[in-house]
């Protein structure tokens, strides 16, 4: 079992390679001054909340196709895939202001969705290969069209838009050409992706919601840092991300691993995953922890040269997350979003942000006020989780999973 766990911690890798198209194009804008990182930072921002993050939240319903992978039901998978490419596609449109959004937004939503259809299967590689075929693209492309064609950030944004056009398409071609896709999808479009639209989009809002509750907080606490401060959010906010992606890995794998359990009606299998993904991801942060706080000078420089912003983030570096991740994935391989969402609701707006608004303006603390806010939230979320989980009927669980059907199709 533990094998299996490291196995499918690899999604640690495809999940950072994701999050490093970003990251790298944020390195290149950062050197090209203050001035356009805080510009960058801020329209990075209403794009995650008007756009990228609702359909990132909405892809989430997906997470349990493990469910249905672990009973054995491969053409459902398939099917759930085809529903939420339709629904995914049609989501671009309310979410997006202009043909720019919708162009980013369609890259991104499709690829998470490939990714998630490959994740819950245990099948990891291909994300990696593909990866960091497009991150290696991504720096040249940066590269050309910043510092030899002088095209400023206008250029780093269409560099980005090509690499996530690049990364799907990449993703989808090797799906087709080393027919990943035939065991669940044999290549017509089944009709039954057509039916109970309205299950599937009640569980996406509910993921959705989970998703973006926490994905806003830190956006909108951005956008209220002063104009000094603006630029270190960035790059706390980044490495953040970058720490971030080593417990995911865990925590994904809790989320695939407890959904084929469940899925199969392996109530031990589940515990013991669920068990194995906390740990692992607690384990990982201490040791991160120990690492970014000895370094954070170096890391601090990697995105910009500006002494006011290096100066202003070498006492701050985040990992808060690594056990409420660890939980909320495994929540989500239960089915169960609608409690996630309601933790992180509460946990953020009731509780964090709050706090960290008040510390940031009335106490004046400014960015550490808002980090300590945040860090009270998921402190508390974290021990929500770990009590919901340890006093959890899991027998329960998995007999509901198997008899009343996956959450928005019925078996």
């Amino acid at each position: 079992v533990f094998y299996n766990q490291i196995k499918v911690q690899s999604n640690f890798l495809s999940y950072l390679f994701d999050y490093l198209i970003l990251f790298v194009s944020t390195v290149f804008r950062g050197h090209l001054g203050k001035v356009e990182l805080d510009g960058v930072t801020l329209a990075t921002a209403a794009i995650s909340v008007m756009g990228i993050g609702i359909g990132y939240g909405l892809s989430a319903a997906c997470d349990t196709l493990s469910q249905a992978f672990g009973a054995g039901n491969l053409c459902l998978v398939g099917v759930i895939t085809q529903k939420a490419i339709l629904i995914l596609l049609l989501a671009c449109l309310p979410c997006c202001k202009n043909n720019t959004f919708i162009l980013v937004s369609q890259a991104a939503f499709m690829y998470i969705i490939e990714a998630k259809y490959l994740q819950n299967q245990g099948i990891i590689w291909p994300l990696v290969i593909t990866g960091v075929v497009t991150n290696t693209l991504n720096a040249l492309i940066n590269y050309i069209f910043l510092f030899v064609l002088d095209m400023g950030v206008t250029g780093s944004a269409a560099a980005n838009t090509i690499s996530q056009y690049s990364l799907t398409i990449i993703l989808f071609i090797y799906i087709r050409w080393t027919g990943l896709h035939k065991d669940t999808w044999p290549g017509e479009l089944s009709m039954d992706c057509l039916q109970e639209w309205d299950s599937f989009i009640h569980l996406a809002i509910q993921s959705m919601l989970m998703m973006c509750a926490e994905w806003w907080t830190y956006e909108i606490g951005g956008l209220l840092i002063g104009e000094v401060e603006f630029g270190a959010q960035s790059v706390v906010y980044g490495l953040a991300n970058i720490a971030y992606m080593f417990p995911v890995g865990f925590s994904v794998a809790g989320n695939v691993r407890v959904g084929n359990a469940m899925g199969a009606g392996d109530v031990a299998q589940a515990k013991l995953s669920a068990k194995l993904s906390m740990i692992c991801a607690v384990s990982v942060a201490v040791v991160l922890a120990t690492v970014v706080g000895s370094s954070k000078n170096v890391i601090a420089y990697i995105f910009t040269n500006d002494k006011v912003i290096w100066g202003e983030n070498v006492n701050y570096y985040f990992f808060l997350q690594s056990n409420q991740a660890a939980g909320g994935s495994i929540v989500k391989g239960l089915g169960k979003q609608k409690i996630g969402a309601i933790c992180n609701l509460v946990g953020y707006y009731a509780v964090g942000f709050p706090i960290g608004i008040f510390l940031m303006f009335a106490a004046k603390w400014g960015i550490f006020g808002l980090w300590t806010g945040l860090l009270i939230s998921v402190f508390l979320q974290s021990v929500f989780l770990s009590v919901l989980l340890f006093k959890l009927n899991w027998k329960k669980a998995s007999e509901e999973v198997r008899n009343i059907g996956f959450p928005f199709i019925k078996s």
